[in-house]
């Protein structure tokens, strides 16, 4: 490799201009020297705002990852298509990032999972909320035993009215679904990552269409087209874990709640908890009296870097470049987003059949 990583994008939309390529255009050791969009003007802008002086742009991702001259690729395209991106640039020998969720089903991301072992390039899901100050704190604590076993999680991903306009959200092809797999992801991942369990039993979940067909509704991002509106408006999980653990999962663009909370998770252990209502509070039990304390995370810590500021996202974009320049496992592993992929896919399969879905080849007969 050359003194800089060279990375491709591909899809150059909402989240490659939201995140990864401004994240990107601050790390010092990569720079930005092919682009595509199916849409040639995207992908023109974005080569012209962030690439290299010589940038090529591509409408095609098969052209792109044939000329080649780049270590790594971001894919930041719709569901539907992670695992055909990611997957054909994997065998075409590039380290691929690629935007939440994993895939759109468990049989693509278990295609992406075989491609990069059989590849041995390095895959990782863009994940940021794991980067954040207070998770990287509870993370800590997680692992120091603080909270002790946690036996209880929930994973938390609720909006009042929030229900994006844009884009293909609305399309259930292309996305999979709506809040669950679009927010739910995240809280679900958090949870996870923080209680270190992997190992799901047992699923049940339901979704609703509730509020969708509604007509001129109030909305963060404008009224949303009823005859666009494709996917659930709200979802819910309910899963076992093999070690008896428990994990709940709401998630809604769009609830009848007074309490709307995004990217968060609560945590219960034989020694305390935690949880992310009003910053992060950690709560147990000392000398008799229960207590309760917010931690003061607004100086130190990861929140910074070489002394200046650092968000989480820049701070996702770092640790993905040294994981490749250092040859180490990435923060977020295949692996473990392909769990939350199967979760969340068992959790529309339970509600569209009204049963169970087991993971662990047991069953409820």
């Amino acid at each position: 490799m050359s003194n800089k990583l060279k990375i491709a994008i591909i899809g150059c939309g909402g989240i490659a201009n939201g995140k990864h390529m401004p994240s990107l255009s601050r790390q010092k050791n990569a720079e930005m020297v092919a682009f595509c969009d199916i849409v040639e003007e995207r992908a023109q802008e974005a080569a012209k705002t962030y690439g290299t002086e010589d940038a090529a742009v591509y409408t095609d991702f098969r052209e792109l990852l044939a000329k080649g001259g780049f270590d790594i690729v971001h894919v930041c395209t719709p569901n539907d298509s992670h695992s055909v991106i990611s997957v054909a640039a994997l065998e075409a020998g590039k380290h691929v990032m690629c935007e939440k969720p994993m895939a759109k089903t468990t049989a693509q991301a278990q295609e992406m999972l075989d491609a990069a072992r059989r590849t041995g390039k390095k895959l990782s899901i863009a994940y940021q909320n794991r980067f954040r100050s207070d998770s990287e704190y509870l993370k800590g604590l997680c692992e120091s035993g603080e909270l002790g076993e946690i036996y209880y999680g929930k994973a938390i991903a609720l909006r009042r009215r929030a229900v994006p306009t844009w884009g293909v959200f609305l399309d259930e092809e292309k996305q999979g679904g709506g809040p669950l797999i679009d927010i739910g992801t995240h809280a679900l991942d958090l949870t996870l990552w923080l209680m270190d369990n992997y190992k799901p039993r047992m699923v049940v979940g339901s979704t609703f269409h509730k509020l969708g067909q509604k007509k001129n509704a109030a909305n963060a991002f404008g009224p949303w087209d009823p005859e666009q509106f494709k996917v659930e408006d709200s979802a819910f999980g309910f899963i076992t874990m093999e070690n008896g653990a428990t994990i709940s999962l709401e998630s809604s663009w769009a609830l009848n709640v007074s309490e709307f909370r995004e990217a968060q998770t609560l945590l219960a252990g034989t020694e305390g908890g935690a949880d992310m209502k009003d910053g992060l509070r950690l709560n147990g039990e000392r000398a008799g009296r229960l207590y309760e304390t917010k931690v003061d995370l607004s100086s130190g810590g990861v929140a910074f870097y070489s002394g200046e500021a650092e968000s989480e996202a820049d701070r996702e974009a770092r640790l993905w470049l040294e994981a490749v320049i250092e040859d180490k496992e990435p923060v977020v592993k295949p692996e473990q987003a392909f769990v939350v992929t199967q979760i969340l896919e068992a959790i529309y399969e339970s509600a569209r059949t009204g049963r169970a879905v087991y993971l662990d080849g047991s069953s409820d007969k």
